[in-house]
């Protein structure tokens, strides 16, 4: 969704009140007529202050509940709704979607908002309860240190074989 600069929806109301046709500028601005129908109403209401960017104010569910009974229930146009009450267009449609699916108790459902936290810390080791888990981890750490012997030999080898091709006694370390 694109932001619309205040100067924007000042220029756009004006060539609307000047007679130019909304069906028109939507199709010139690339701008759903809807918006510029709320823009119009909006200034016609409440003059410039009405195309200001709205504070976000954090709806309560029972504030929720009354703006979609009045929607739903007593059939008033979503526009008029939106400006009477000063709700985003968007946020009322989601909340009609909502009561539509799931009913009005879904408005009353508390939703976590955000990325869920990360725990930080070292991940807990898992201790073996079971006599078989206890072998079967004895045995993966003797496999590993198995396989850290085998590579410390193999290392070991290789620097003796290339000090003896370069002539050089190996080391007693």
């Amino acid at each position: 969704m694109i932001k619309h600069s205040l100067s924007e929806k000042l220029h756009i109301v004006s060539q609307v009140n000047k007679g130019k046709p909304i069906k028109r500028l939507s199709k010139d601005l690339h701008i759903r007529e809807g918006m510029i129908l709320e823009w119009v109403r909006k200034y016609a209401l409440y003059g410039e202050a009405g195309l200001h960017k709205q504070p976000n104010i954090r709806a309560t569910p029972d504030f929720r509940e009354e703006v979609v009974r009045l929607i739903m229930e007593k059939h008033l146009p979503l526009l008029q709704v939106v400006l009477q009450y000063g709700v985003s267009r968007s946020a009322l449609e989601s909340w009609v979607r909502l009561v539509k699916v799931n009913g009005y108790a879904a408005l009353h459902q508390q939703k976590k908002c955000g990325r869920p936290s990360k725990s930080m810390g070292r991940p807990k080791k898992h201790v073996p309860e079971t006599e078989l888990e206890k072998l079967q981890a004895e045995n993966t750490r003797l496999r590993a240190e198995n396989a850290l012997l085998k590579k410390v030999k193999a290392l070991v080898e290789e620097r003796e074989a290339r000090e003896r091709k370069s002539g050089q006694q190996p080391s007693k370390d």
